[in-house]
């Protein structure tokens, strides 16, 4: 009896696990659905930052103006202006109880905003200021990137929730290589898994910089990507864990050209390798790993189009001429993407 208890409790288990295994199967999509929810022909959107406990997003866009689109209710309100004086160019958007707006260009301004209470919380000078990209590790601790003003990178920190921003000295950084920078494309050279931060740099030089400790320590790792001129190296870089990345850029002057344009870590950012080199997609402005897809899948975007891979990057196909700059997963088959006129909701099908 005992026995049959054990062979029981065996088969039990192991059909249990099929069927989660079969459950879990990540779904491979064949052709993507749009609706525009936004459309203004002076929309010019980067920045995207989806809502976490609804259908939806915020927004940022080259006028200075931020939205909120709260889907699930069917609520637009934009365009809130932030500033009536200042001209601004939003190009980075991070969400957390607060919406934090960050600037390129000199004077950089970073506002944050509480329901109708706006208030400029950082403002650099610095003739050379440009900021790309912003991020949040939790509530209370941030992090923006932007080119360097000195022999470093600029990044800007926050440890109480977005109220003071701290610029690291370059005695705490990795030293830039000449023409070394960041791109204010998609609002995406940021990755953050845990206390993991990895940063994507383009331009002359391209490399990865890395903080294993929320940006008190940084480490650099050099990349494979096309780079050499202003107008090349990495645009947008994703980790779908602490060890799976993938980078994706190549030259927007040059969109049509797939060499060198798609690289792959699988070490934590150490070491990067180049896949679908001559073939798919060529320049790229945002690649995002498809939720629940085990590193498998991604969707990389750009003004030439959406191309989807269902082998971490090896493959790709081509889904839609349809261009925009920034996309952002809210499960395994929706997202939303934003670029020059609109803002649309991609539903990803079998």
């Amino acid at each position: 009896m005992k026995q049959l208890f054990v062979i029981f409790l065996s088969v039990s288990f192991l059909f249990s696990c099929n069927t989660i295994e079969k459950t879990l199967k990540p779904k491979v999509f064949n052709k993507v659905e749009m609706e525009t929810i936004l459309e203004d022909t002076l929309l010019n959107v980067r920045a995207i930052e989806t809502l976490k406990d609804a259908d939806g997003l915020v927004f940022a866009n080259s006028k200075g103006d931020i939205g909120i689109l709260d889907i699930a209710s069917e609520k637009i309100r934009y365009p809130i202006a932030v500033s009536d004086s200042l001209k601004l160019n939003f190009r980075a958007i991070a969400k957390t109880k607060s919406i934090f707006a960050l600037s390129i260009g000199s004077p950089a301004y970073m506002f944050k905003i509480d329901e109708d209470i706006k208030k400029m919380v950082y403002q650099e000078d610095h003739e050379k200021a440009f900021y790309d990209s912003m991020d949040f590790w939790n509530e209370k601790e941030g992090i923006a990137i932007g080119d360097p003003t000195d022999d470093c990178m600029s990044i800007i920190i926050t440890r109480d929730g977005g109220e003071t921003w701290n610029k690291l000295s370059c005695d705490a950084l990795p030293k830039a290589k000449e023409g070394e920078a960041a791109f204010a494309a998609s609002d995406s050279n940021i990755a953050i898994v845990g206390d993991k931060t990895w940063v994507a740099t383009g331009g002359k030089s391209s490399r990865i910089l890395f903080s294993p400790d929320k940006g008190v320590t940084w480490q650099v790792y050099k990349t494979p990507i096309i780079q050499g001129l202003e107008t090349t190296g990495m645009y947008s870089v994703d980790f779908y864990d602490e060890l799976h990345g993938f980078a994706v850029g190549g030259d927007y002057t040059k969109a049509d050209a797939n060499l060198a344009n798609k690289i792959r870590t699988a070490d934590g950012g150490k070491t990067w390798e180049v896949v679908s080199d001559g073939v798919g997609p060529g320049y790229r402005s945002c690649v995002q790993y498809v939720p629940n897809s085990k590193a498998k899948q991604l969707v990389a975007i750009g003004f030439k189009g959406i191309d989807y891979s269902t082998d971490a990057g090896n493959n790709w196909s081509h889904l839609s001429d349809e261009g925009f700059y920034t996309l952002r997963f809210v499960n395994d088959s929706t997202a939303y993407a934003a670029g020059a006129g609109r803002i649309s909701k991609l539903t990803f099908k079998e």
